[in-house]
């Protein structure tokens, strides 16, 4: 029996980098890092004084009174929703409301309406806060959200697995388009971290950067943090065909595993076990594979181990590989990062053309793979795939190809 293929015909998003996802690989395609000093007042005790913020939202048609109901990171996803809706031609308000559902994946939660509240109750004496903070807050807000603003009446549920999210929350969707739940999903990943609270508890892990990120540079010296989202509309082949949709690029297969290791120290083998179980998901051969898009965080281990990992998948074939860090250029945006990654691929396998790992200034010998630096290159891209590497040693992993 032949296995259902899944197709994207919309994507949407929006980072510091630009306002929706066309904008976001126009920039990609430049090189352009949307890394720069925050331009948000936060307290003297915060050292962190660099980000990816986006600068204005822009405009969309979502209702009031349920935006008053949102926190940040679940507008955030609306707006990319919408965008990917529009760009795939649905007609939401028509046909069987139940055969769609959307999946949102998070790393974090509601942490700008947290971060309020625990403001106006520490700092402010308030004994109450807003009625709305648990809704806000919640980590499967997003697809709720999604669903009501969309009128998604299958399968709709929050994904949470730390920097993974977006790529699970897109695996998970896939399943249920496999399994016949559902013929439309809505999926991607969203996070809205620039807040103290969160910032402050990243500076404890000493893992941030000091001026930018820089992956796979010698120089390295951490991750920058970011806020965004992106949301893919995806369909059965079938169900595309059909309505005569535009297919932008097929969701080839998906591949996960856990380290069973550390909570924060990633390992080799959770990280090639998921790359490699996406091959074999997506009927790949590595040498069917021309582009990575890596997890790439710009931390002295990640990089290193991400590298090895691979090399151990691929191969011989490493060593032709196009590989590069989008975190260079819209920070690594938690929960969101992933999906921000797959308007990367997926643009990537329709153009034929590499985004560059922006920053790089030299060759580390332990992260000797062609990682495209600062300048994109042309080059044909017959499959790609998206790692999603976390803490807790969740992985997942996602492969494109063109239709």
């Amino acid at each position: 029996m032949a296995r259902t293929r899944i197709v994207i015909t919309g994507i949407g998003g929006l980072c510091a980098m630009g306002a929706n996802a066309g904008d976001i690989w126009s920039a990609m395609r430049e090189g352009r890092s949307a890394i720069g000093p925050l331009t948000a007042t936060f307290p003297a005790e915060l050292r962190v004084r660099i980000g990816a913020e986006i600068a204005e939202l822009p405009p969309h048609d979502l209702d009031r009174k349920q935006v008053a109901t949102m926190d940040r990171f679940s507008l955030l996803a609306a707006i990319a929703a919408g965008e990917a809706v529009k760009q795939a031609g649905l007609d939401l308000a028509a046909g069987d409301g139940s055969r769609r559902g959307a999946i949102v994946g998070t790393g974090i939660f509601g942490a700008t309406t947290a971060d309020d509240s625990y403001r106006e109750i520490y700092r402010e004496n308030r004994n109450r806060v807003g009625i709305m903070t648990v809704p806000k807050i919640m980590p499967g807000a997003p697809a709720g959200q999604l669903s009501m603003a969309y009128g998604l009446r299958g399968p709709v549920f929050g994904v949470t697995s730390a920097c993974a999210s977006s790529n699970h929350a897109l695996s998970a969707a896939v399943d249920q388009l496999r399994l016949g739940r559902a013929d439309v999903m809505l999926a991607g990943g969203t996070d809205a971290p620039l807040v103290f609270g969160v910032l402050k508890s990243w500076e404890a892990l000493r893992a941030l950067a000091r001026d930018t990120c820089r992956p796979f540079s010698a120089d390295r010296d951490g991750l920058v943090i970011g806020e965004g989202a992106g949301i893919a509309v995806l369909e059965t082949y079938e169900h595309a065909r059909a309505r005569g949709a535009v297919i932008l690029a097929e969701l080839a297969g998906c591949g996960m595993s856990g380290d069973a290791s550390d909570i924060v120290a990633p390992t080799i083998d959770g990280p090639a076990a998921a790359m490699a179980a996406c091959l074999a998901d997506a009927g790949l051969n590595a040498e069917d594979v021309d582009y990575v898009n890596a997890h790439g965080t710009g931390t002295k281990a990640n990089d290193q181990i991400e590298t090895a990992a691979i090399k151990r998948v691929f191969g011989g074939h490493a060593g032709t590989l196009s590989v590069s860090s989008t975190k260079s250029m819209h920070a690594h945006c938690m929960g969101a990062s992933g999906a921000l990654e797959m308007i990367a691929c997926v643009n990537a396998v329709r153009e034929g053309l590499v985004p560059p790992t922006a920053n790089y200034t030299t060759p580390d010998p332990d992260c000797d793979l062609d990682v495209t630096p600062n300048v994109a290159r042309q080059r044909r891209v017959r499959a790609a795939i998206s790692n999603g590497f976390a803490f807790g040693g969740t992985n997942a992993v996602v492969a494109f190809k063109p239709v």
